[in-house]
């Protein structure tokens, strides 16, 4: 039988990964590091919306908080001949090698949150994360106890997280200098693995064992974070009367905040974010480049940042800040 050449065309075609002929409908990829908390639900549906308006597709892949599995989503994004890549890193030094693989397609990476390092990206949006921790230490600076030292337990963020160390950082820039005054001591402190509040459950246990009730604040360097220690105070009858910091503005920390069990929590407008990431993708994807407002060392390169301004939110301003911004219902923090 003799194959015409048209066949082999066909074979070819169906072999090749797709390219996007006109960049006024460019494809997203969109890898998450994690679907199960809240916020990155929250990001992804927006993230589809805004890039649908502008005319874009988004093809998501969310790697359940596994380096491996999140290289092989990129992988297979890169197979499917996306246009632009946005990717939320689990671990932002492990994303080098899928980078690589995107800068050999000749597809541009924005790092979306999390900054991917040792890496030629393209951008990096994110809020700052620097004054994130300065706002969660700030506001328990303010409020710290008369004659004598504030015992405090600072519980951080995944160790593989870039951002919980810029928390730290914050957190560190205002604590230090009152840690060394002798206003504030820590009397435990740790790294809550994977963000999961159990581990911040065992990390706040653990600061009760060791240090007893006498405990004026918990430093937790997000809401699931602080969900855990708030738990954790509980067991113990302290839940209320510790000052407790956290991060995302949760509907479930919201809900303790009006409860007093949790003291405050930082709102990143995530819509904010979200709507500017594919913006921004869809830009670089028609091979614009837009205007950078920063630039940070990734250990390659100084890598164009545009960053998204925080809100710290307490009982006092939650209902003109999240619920007026629509992203609580107000019956909803019943």
């Amino acid at each position: 039988m003799k194959l015409r050449p048209c066949f082999f065309l066909l074979v070819f075609a169906l072999l090749v990964p797709a390219v996007h002929a006109s960049k006024d409908k460019p494809v997203i990829g969109l890898s998450l590091d994690t679907l199960k908390e809240e916020r990155w639900q929250r990001d992804r549906d927006t993230f589809i919306a805004e890039a649908k308006k502008l005319g874009a597709s988004v093809i998501v892949q969310s790697a359940n908080s596994d380096d491996t599995r999140q290289v092989r989503d990129v992988e297979s994004l890169i197979s499917r001949g996306v246009d632009v890549l946005v990717i939320v890193p689990h671990n932002g030094a492990a994303m080098t090698r899928a980078v690589k693989s995107a800068n050999e397609a000749k597809i541009p990476v924005i790092a979306y949150d999390r900054l991917i390092l040792n890496a030629p990206i393209d951008y990096y949006l994110t809020f700052d994360n620097v004054k994130v921790g300065e706002a969660q230490a700030g506001y328990f600076a303010a409020r710290l106890p008369a004659g004598r030292p504030a015992r405090i337990v600072r519980i951080y963020g995944a160790p593989t997280d870039n951002n919980a160390k810029l928390f730290k950082q914050g957190q560190d820039n205002i604590l230090l200098p009152l840690i060394k005054a002798g206003k504030v001591q820590v009397v435990h402190e740790d790294w809550a693995l994977d963000w999961k509040p159990e581990n911040a459950k065992k990390i706040m246990n653990a600061a009760v064992t060791k240090a007893g009730r006498a405990i004026d604040a918990v430093i937790a360097s997000n809401d699931g974070t602080a969900g855990g220690a708030i738990q954790a105070l509980q067991e113990d009858g302290l839940a209320g009367k510790v000052l407790v910091t956290g991060q995302d503005a949760d509907l479930a920390a919201c809900q303790r905040i009006l409860r007093g069990t949790q003291a405050m929590t930082i709102y990143k407008p995530l819509k904010n974010l979200a709507s500017l990431a594919a913006r921004v993708a869809v830009e670089v994807a028609q091979g614009k480049r837009p205007a950078a407002t920063a630039a940070l060392d990734n250990g390659v390169k100084q890598v164009p940042s545009i960053f998204e301004s925080i809100v710290a939110v307490d009982q006092a301003n939650l209902m003109s800040t999240v619920v007026a911004d629509g992203f609580h219902k107000a019956e909803a923090l019943k």
